[in-house]
């Protein structure tokens, strides 16, 4: 197999990919295929630490799509509005190049292994990602323009284009470009009887409590009671390491959502099983 080559141009990025494809997919000299993407994401999470391992487990979790380039045209959304999910593909930019065979998936504690393919990783032979969101709604305009709600504390606040996605429930960092959209079909792509291997029911929540210091600071917030939700979804999931989900562990944390950084502490799984916001600082 061809090595995989990753080039930057300007503000867009394309990704070339190797690939065992049929006789007739459009290749180049080079037997590989590029992807554009459509457009990038603002996101509630401006780092990695902290997303939710699976989508839809912080439903309170907001995102905007700015299309962009070609595909920033309003006919390229029309007809979406009448799902209420879908698909995001999109590239894992910030995850290295390196993969390995391998991996230790966080819900086997980080200390087991399987094979790539069997598991959700983020290092993969080729970056592309897919994530299930919920489509709020479709705000258009007939000239590039700021969303009129745009994410607060995300690097894409002041992004102007023509076609915006309203999402939530996602698991993207903020800025990720998204490759394609495709509508959620639940008759055909909900399979309640599959198999889902190491992983065949939702992670134990845990549960959140805020100090006196975090509940003012919330209460000072602008946007203090969505904030609050969203704290809570996040911290359900335990975002520490895998591994320190088993051992005494009573280091403070901080994770970044949207324009804060949330300190807590975790007590360990033997205890109370309590996560603590400790505070909630400006980030």
């Amino acid at each position: 197999m061809r090595r995989r080559r990753f080039l930057q141009y300007g503000t867009n990025t394309e990704f070339l990919l190797p690939m065992n494809a049929p006789h007739d997919a459009p290749l180049d000299s080079a037997g590989e295929f590029s992807l554009t993407p459509i457009g990038r994401l603002a996101s509630d999470y401006p780092d990695k630490f902290g997303i939710p391992r699976q989508p839809g487990l912080a439903p309170s979790a907001r995102a905007i799509l700015y299309l962009e380039g070609a595909c920033d045209d309003p006919h390229s959304v029309e007809g979406l509005e009448a799902f209420s999910h879908l698909w995001l593909h999109f590239i894992f930019d910030r995850s290295p190049t390196r993969w390995s065979a391998r991996v230790r998936p966080p819900r086997l504690g980080g200390n087991r292994r399987v094979g790539v393919f069997a598991s959700r990783s983020t290092h993969r032979p080729n970056r592309l990602g897919l994530s299930l969101v919920e489509l709020c709604e479709i705000e258009c305009t007939t000239t590039p323009t700021p969303s009129r709600m745009p994410v607060v504390g995300s690097a894409l606040a002041d992004r102007k284009s023509r076609v915006k996605l309203h999402l939530r429930g996602h698991d993207l960092t903020d800025a990720t470009p998204i490759v394609d959209i495709r509508p959620y079909l639940p008759w055909v792509e909900a399979q309640p009887q599959a198999r889902a291997g190491f992983a065949p029911e939702p992670p134990v929540q845990r549960s959140v409590v805020f100090t006196p210091a975090a509940r003012a600071a919330l209460a000072a917030h602008p946007d203090g009671q969505s904030l609050s939700r969203l704290i809570e979804e996040v911290l359900a999931q335990d975002p520490r390491p895998a591994y320190r989900g088993e051992t005494e562990d009573e280091r403070g944390y901080g994770v970044f959502l949207r324009d804060v950084n949330v300190r807590f502490r975790a007590s360990s799984v033997s205890g109370n099983g309590v996560i603590r916001v400790e505070a909630i600082e400006p980030r």
